[in-house]
């Protein structure tokens, strides 16, 4: 992985000015029960390199090998394909691909400089796994209940990106591993499509489902679907779908 897939830019709206084309990615949710509630594996990247410093899942942009030539037209698994690769060169751990399940898919603001469209699965963390870090793109890991990341970030603590936020808030609801999975595979994975409000200060990502999605504006009435993002605690409200 030379990139990290989850992160998300947050620049203001400019009209609907196309930025660079993005690249596919996928990254993978491992969780696993503890008495104190499901974990995750969080990995934190070299801050010396492309968007270093953050703290995410392991995941990388789909490579051509990923592709199964007996079903070159299936993206969805190659996504699966290209996380369990990546699982496998960031932390060493290997992936039963049939126990992952399609959580999300991200695509970031038009305008932002990186851009990633990435699936998110979630997957068991393989029993006893021993992770182990290549010291050189990845720096530190840690198995951190949802709620715990989330309160970190908010206490400057640890860097998270908007959709890996998200993904935690909502993993934080599941009181075993079995119950996230339950919930993941009973629903179709949602399409994130960010747009940045404009003129928001603070930042705030808008999504499908919010009355000001399509015209970029916070102040809009109606349905909530974004994520504020304060200067301390952020904020998220879902949308009831």
């Amino acid at each position: 992985m030379d990139e990290a897939p989850d992160r998300q830019e947050t620049p203001q709206v400019d009209g609907g000015r196309d930025g660079p084309e993005a690249v596919p990615a996928a990254t993978v949710v491992l969780v696993r029960d503890r008495p104190g509630g499901p974990e995750v594996l969080m990995l934190r990247r070299n801050s010396a390199i492309a968007f270093g410093g953050m703290w995410v899942f392991p995941g990388g942009r789909i490579d051509p090998s990923d592709t199964d030539p007996a079903h070159p037209e299936d993206v969805v698994l190659a996504a699966r394909r290209a996380a369990v690769r990546e699982a496998e060169e960031e932390a060493g751990l290997s992936l039963d691909i049939a126990a992952m399940v399609p959580l999300s898919h991200w695509s970031p603001p038009p305008q932002a400089p990186r851009r990633f469209t990435t699936w998110f699965f979630l997957a068991p963390a393989p029993a006893d796994a021993e992770v182990h870090i290549d010291g050189g793109e990845i720096h530190e890991h840690g198995w951190l209940r949802p709620a715990v990341a989330l309160g970190q970030r908010d206490g400057g603590q640890i860097e998270l990106a908007p959709p890996t936020w998200v993904t935690l808030w909502g993993l934080a609801r599941a009181s075993t591993v079995t119950e996230a999975l339950r919930r993941a595979g009973s629903r179709t994975p949602r399409r994130f499509v960010t747009h940045m409000a404009r003129g928001a200060d603070p930042p705030i990502a808008l999504w499908e489902g919010d009355a000001g999605y399509d015209s970029y504006d916070p102040a809009a009435p109606g349905a909530r679907h974004r994520l504020t993002m304060h200067p301390g605690a952020w904020r998220y409200e879902p949308d009831v779908g």
